[in-house]
């Protein structure tokens, strides 16, 4: 009798085959005109879309982001197969290979104490068995091209890993303060600038106050184990169910969103909060 391939080689090798049929000549056109550069937006948007779904803790939903993501990682894999530059097989090979060379704790004999020690392996293991050149800062092992605020973060955390840190989060949260501060002595000189020239420059102090301020609060996230683009996001989503709220009831009452009607917008935010807090799954 044949052995049956597992269920998660055959659902793999389901994907794989639905793709090849997407990319054959009388596949689809939308995915037949698709390239790697196209692609790099939706693959963002897809690990954004999955994270989102995950702080939302719904398990449908969780799903159905990650298989999206399964889905462009695998057309991308597949793309590059095509052009004859590697397989889909040679992509899921490496990081096999490479999970199992960094992991000498688990596939091997060595032993580690904590997390922190692994960490210390895997960069040592970059250097010694890969052949990855040493940086010459721990800080230029952040990626330049993360986003803003990402980066901010890592660089953070990297700073924090050989003891560059606050003793205590009041440090953090005064220093914020500062920077607030700053930023509003800013604002105010922009606001006073009657040239061109003082314009641009009291813009760019005030731009360069302003980044300071989500500098710190990034960092002020860090020290309190909180991912700032995870934070940032569900803040985005309550903005977002709140402001909706807004233009429905806007809309019920036969009015407009306009800045002629703002104490009714702040009546009605007020009143999103409300319902939301009524609505909120009790926490026993």
């Amino acid at each position: 009798m044949t052995e049956q391939p597992e269920p998660e080689a055959r659902a793999f090798k389901g994907l794989y085959d639905i793709i090849t049929r997407l990319r054959a000549p009388d596949g689809c056109p939308w995915d037949r005109e698709q390239t790697p550069l196209s692609l790099r937006s939706d693959l963002i948007e897809e690990t954004y879309e999955c994270v989102e779904a995950i702080g939302e803790q719904d398990s449908e939903h969780i799903k159905e982001e990650l298989g999206d993501v399964f889905l462009v990682t695998t057309m991308l894999a597949y793309m590059y197969e095509q052009e004859g530059c590697f397989s889909v097989a040679d992509v899921l090979e490496t990081v096999s290979q490479k999970l199992v060379r960094r992991h000498p704790h688990v596939f091997g004999n060595e032993k580690v104490k904590d997390s922190d020690e692994v960490l210390r392996n895997w960069a040592r293991i970059k250097i010694e068995q890969e052949g990855r050149k040493p940086k010459e800062s721990i800080l230029d092992e952040v990626h330049g091209g993360l986003p803003p605020l990402e980066r901010a973060y890592k660089l953070q955390k990297k700073a924090a890993k050989v003891g560059f840190d606050w003793f205590y989060v009041k440090g953090i949260y005064d220093k914020l303060e500062e920077e607030l501060n700053e930023s509003r002595e800013a604002a105010d000189t922009l606001a006073e600038q009657t040239t061109e020239e003082g314009k641009n420059i009291a813009q760019a102090h005030l731009e360069e106050e302003l980044g300071d301020v989500l500098f710190v609060a990034a960092n002020l996230c860090r020290f309190l184990k909180v991912d700032p683009s995870i934070a940032l996001g569900r803040a985005n989503s309550k903005f977002s169910r709140r402001f909706k709220f807004i233009e429905q009831h806007i809309k019920e009452r036969g009015r407009e969103m306009s800045k002629e009607n703002i104490e009714l917008m702040e009546n009605l935010w007020r009143e999103a909060k409300r319902h939301e807090k009524a609505n909120a799954p009790s926490k026993r």
